[in-house]
């Protein structure tokens, strides 16, 4: 747990987590997508038990820190976007739309307004 808290010291550590957290959540994400829209029997409980235990491994990671969760996890949001966008196009073949482009802008301008405001 102090190895945690000791990462949120700096930005690019900072980061670092979250991108880890970011891919966890997403691959968490698709397995269980994966287990109810994309098989059945044994494999579904695969998928079901592999999402069930990379979410807790997410949620730990983001939960154990001691950092102001609201500006924080609101910079976490742009990686969530952005390693989501990754994993539609190659694990689902959705590439992102116009309108998803034009929110993900958005949200990664919020993204750095959130990390480097002085104020």
């Amino acid at each position: 747990m102090r190895f945690l808290n000791h990462m949120t010291l700096f930005w690019g550590r900072v980061f670092l987590l979250f991108l880890i957290a970011a891919t966890l959540e997403v691959c968490g994400d698709s397995l269980f997508q994966t287990a109810v829209h994309h098989s059945s029997g044994v494999s579904r409980w695969i998928s079901v038990i592999g999402g069930t235990i990379t979410l807790s491994a997410y949620g730990l990671m983001v939960n154990i820190p001691t950092w102001n969760f609201g500006r924080l996890l609101g910079v976490y949001v742009v990686f969530f976007f952005v390693v989501a966008q990754v994993v539609a196009r190659i694990r689902f073949q959705q590439p992102p739309t116009p309108a998803i482009l034009a929110g993900g802008s958005l949200i990664v301008a919020g993204g750095l307004i959130i990390s480097f405001w002085k104020g």
